[in-house]
């Protein structure tokens, strides 16, 4: 992996969860688009930015009835 620590891990989901909230429901799903490509173009691979698509999307969850 990248030798990221879970304390890392946390602070970091914790953040983006945060920035998420701050857009808004109605602009969330450009929040995350934008963030993504964002970060492939720091990642600089076109092979291993769709393969990371790929895997976000296998087993990917519905979103359960506790969340809403």
């Amino acid at each position: 992996m990248n030798g990221w620590t879970d304390d890392t891990r946390d602070r970091v989901y914790a953040e983006c969860a945060r920035a998420v909230t701050e857009a808004g429901e109605a602009r969330e799903s450009l929040f995350l688009a934008r963030l993504a490509l964002l970060l492939f173009e720091q990642v600089g691979d076109e092979e291993r930015c769709r393969a990371a698509l790929t895997q976000a999307l296998d087993g990917l969850p519905m979103p359960s009835l506790s969340t809403s």
